[in-house]
């Protein structure tokens, strides 16, 4: 399912969520300008130096560098991540930055594509319902929230955790609460049919979520560990704060939905 658009007009013109769009896409733009590519994203070095990393977060003055290290079975060098070193590398933000900067560092176009469509469609109406000051502090205490779960899930990880997921899932989970009822209108993709179908938010959020609950099991019963590169327990994290802290923040909605979507 790919949402495009819903069907509750905003009362006032979404000024934070506007600004939260415009300042991810200038983060991801400078990102690339070091050897990273716009639709590839950033370097390694630059994801490794800039992401959230949990090790880093589980042990306190110590950080991760992005090495080339010599392959003594192959022969030439081969790229990873070595933790424990006392300081940070050259131009390597410290941890407690990471925790930030790591919400508008995306590892591609499509990543960032994707995460912007979902807040350009539900943040105007939750910051609707919050007001701007409100919202943008829901939004960035939301991505911390998600971060934080992540590390507790997986606290001996290296690999870096990078995105706004986290805290658009925030925006979600508010969104499902006040706008329960509310239309979407949804692409889907049946093999090699496709067809706009408009759906009520919940069914719509409510499958985001347990998509993600499904994916974060599958990697824990993994034998590796295996979840495709996705913080999924972020997506949690951030999903359920949103639940629990929007009704705290949040005035009660005056839903005035436009006219169904006519489906295709």
């Amino acid at each position: 399912m790919f949402p495009l658009k819903d069907n509750i007009p905003n009362e006032r013109f979404p000024l934070v969520t506007v600004a939260l769009i415009a300042l991810n896409v200038i983060v991801y733009l400078i990102s690339i300008r070091s050897g990273g590519a716009l639709f590839g994203g950033p370097t390694d070095t630059t994801v490794v130096h800039d992401g959230a990393i949990p090790w880093e977060f589980t042990h306190p003055g110590q950080y991760c560098h992005y090495a080339f290290v010599p392959d003594a079975i192959n022969g030439g060098t081969q790229e990873l991540v070595r933790c424990g070193f006392k300081q940070p590398a050259s131009g390597q933000l410290s941890t407690w930055q990471t925790a930030f900067s790591a919400m508008f560092l995306h590892g591609g176009f499509l990543h960032i594509f994707g995460n912007m469509l979902f807040l350009a469609i539900f943040g105007p109406n939750v910051e609707d319902a919050m007001g701007s000051v409100r919202f943008f502090f829901f939004y960035i205490v939301g991505g911390l929230a998600a971060l934080a779960l992540q590390v507790a899930v997986d606290p001996s990880s290296v690999a870096p955790t990078l995105g706004a997921s986290g805290a658009i899932a925030a925006v979600l989970g508010g969104y499902i609460l006040l706008y329960p009822r509310a239309r979407v209108l949804t692409l889907i993709f049946i093999i090699f049919f496709v067809t706009f179908v408009e759906l009520p938010a919940i069914a719509v959020l409510g499958f985001w979520f347990l998509e993600q609950v499904a994916f974060a099991a599958g990697g824990l019963t993994s034998p590796v560990g295996n979840s495709g590169g996705v913080a999924y327990f972020a997506h949690i994290g951030g999903f359920v704060f949103g639940l629990l802290l929007v009704r705290l923040l949040a005035r009660r909605p005056r839903v005035r939905p436009t006219p169904r979507y006519p489906v295709y």
